[in-house]
């Protein structure tokens, strides 16, 4: 079974991806509800950090429920980063965790996440000065390299580990291609299956149903997977995955009340942790995912996204629950 540092985790974990706008405590709340062994915090920039920026610090909330959670920091400067990791150290995670994949602009034209794949000797130094400046575990989170030119992360593996990282996550495209095409895990088997390798190995991309995670785990042999847009709207599907790794048992999708539970949950936590006014906001993102593929949705979801009420969402939300349960019985 893995271990990070300290952190033993079960056969083959399913983690959480850290994505930004999502992956706040509320969502976190309810993806470990459903079995999510480990999680992450959105990425919080190191500049924020520093800066005692509001939004940063704010993201620096972890709670014991969400154990063992990481950390995951960005930045394009050294003594920035280092400085973030000590700050981080002190919100009491289980690890650190360092973003060298975020492919999107705002972040790459910093010289941030994914643009560190440009230069692998910063990268290294970076990653290096960070082991040395905290306590806690440090792992990477990274892509297969920068373009199709640039594929070099199974050396990259190897000297992130050499300098003391305790697990390495990465993602199976390039930068350039963003999230277009389909992940491509050959690299990530690669790395796993590299006798110099001892770290744990965990492989993202593409993996939306329990049976792609156990074609990930028998063709490729990685240590867990991590799960980032197939949760979205959908916290089912780490308790999915398990079942079927563990029983080989194809559970029920969840029905109309189950969808609306976790919803109501997702959003009063929501309320709890951001204030009213900004959970009601920025719950609006969420209410298509949790029920999609219902016909005719389009009225409910247009006064979820215009209410501001909590307590009408509420009654709208059981409207939503009666009115299908109706239509399904």
């Amino acid at each position: 079974m893995p271990k990070i540092g300290h952190i033993q985790l079960p056969e083959f974990p399913l983690l959480l991806a850290p994505m930004e706008d999502v992956s706040d405590p509320p969502f976190r709340y309810v993806c470990k509800l459903n079995g999510a062994d480990m999680m992450y915090t959105e990425f919080i920039s190191s500049e924020g950090l520093i800066r005692d920026a509001a939004k940063s610090v704010h993201k620096l909330d972890v709670f014991e429920y969400e154990r063992p959670i990481g950390i995951q920091l960005f930045g394009g400067e050294i003594q920035s980063m280092i400085e973030a990791a000590q700050i981080a150290e002190k919100a009491n995670p289980d690890l650190i965790d360092i973003n060298y994949g975020c492919p999107v602009k705002a972040v790459a034209c910093k010289g941030a996440g994914a643009a560190l794949l440009q230069d692998i000797p910063k990268m290294v130094k970076m990653t290096e000065e960070i082991v040395k400046a905290v306590k806690l575990p440090v792992t990477v989170k990274t892509r297969l390299g920068w373009d199709e030119t640039t594929k070099n992360i199974v050396e990259v593996a190897e000297r992130l580990q050499d300098i003391g990282i305790q697990a390495l996550t990465v993602h199976g495209r390039t930068r350039k291609q963003m999230y277009k095409g389909p992940a491509d895990w050959n690299l990530i088997g690669e790395i796993k299956n590299n006798p110099r390798m001892h770290i744990p190995i965990f492989g993202n991309g593409d993996v939306d149903s329990p049976e792609k995670a156990l074609e990930m785990k028998k063709r490729y042999g990685v240590d867990g997977v991590m799960i980032g847009r197939a949760s979205i709207g959908y916290p089912w599907i780490f308790r999915e995955i398990r079942e079927y790794l563990n029983r080989g048992l194809i559970i029920n999708s969840p029905d109309i009340n189950q969808r609306v539970e976790m919803c109501r949950v997702h959003f009063e936590k929501s309320i709890e942790w951001k204030g009213e006014k900004v959970g009601v906001f920025e719950m609006r993102r969420h209410y298509s995912n949790y029920f999609k593929g219902l016909d005719h949705f389009k009225d409910y979801r247009m006064k979820l996204v215009t209410v501001e009420n909590p307590s009408d969402i509420l009654s709208i939300l059981e409207e939503v629950r009666s009115r299908y349960s109706e239509l399904a019985a």
